[in-house]
C-alpha cells in the first residue's frame, strides 16, 4: 500500500496541557505510531482563544503534526482522536509529494522563525509604505507646481 505523507492539526484540551503536556504531545506520537505511520515533526503551533466554545472550552493549544502513513490507515487515527478526551478536534490534510520537504523544514523552523519572516514582513511593509508616502509628496509638489505655472501664464 502506498505511503503518503498528512498534515495533522489537533486542536488540544488547554488545561490539561498546560498540566500535562509531554503527556498530550506522547499520546499523538503514539496514535500516529500505533497505525504504522513515522512522524516527521510534531510540534506545540499556539495556544488560542477558539472561535466558539468547543465542548465548553473557549481555549484550545494547537498542534501541528508532519507524518508519513499508508493510505488506509488514516480513518484509525481520526477515530482515537474522536475517542480521546484530550483531542477537541483534529483535521488532517494530504499533503502534495512536491512541497513535503519545504513543509517539513518549516515545521521543523518552528515560531522563532514564523517571527522573524514576520518581522522581515513587517519592515519591507513599512519601507514600502514610506516609499508611497514619498510619491504622493512628490506628486503633490509637481502639482503644485503645475498650477503656479497655469498662474504665471495668466498674467501675461
Amino acid at each position: 500500500m502506498a505511503e503518503n505523507v498528512y498534515e495533522g492539526m489537533y486542536i488540544l484540551d488547554s488545561s490539561r496541557y498546560g498540566r500535562e503536556p509531554d503527556a498530550l504531545s506522547d499520546q499523538i506520537r503514539r496514535m500516529i505510531e500505533d497505525a504504522g505511520g513515522t512522524i516527521l515533526v510534531s510540534r506545540l503551533w499556539e495556544e488560542r482563544r477558539l472561535a466558539y466554545p468547543i465542548n465548553g472550552h473557549r481555549k484550545g493549544t494547537y498542534w501541528l503534526t508532519y507524518f508519513r502513513l499508508p493510505g488506509g490507515k488514516l480513518p484509525e487515527i481520526e477515530r482515537n482522536c474522536q475517542l480521546s478526551d484530550s483531542v477537541l478536534r483534529a483535521l488532517f490534510l494530504k499533503v502534495d509529494p512536491r512541497i513535503v520537504d519545504a513543509l517539513v523544514a518549516h515545521a521543523q523552523a518552528g515560531p522563532a522563525a514564523a517571527q522573524a519572516a514576520g518581522e522581515e514582513g513587517d519592515e519591507t511593509q513599512r519601507e514600502e509604505k514610506k516609499d508611497r508616502k514619498r510619491g504622493e509628496k512628490a506628486a503633490v509638489v509637481a502639482d503644485d507646481e503645475s498650477d503656479d505655472s497655469d498662474l504665471d501664464d495668466e498674467d501675461d
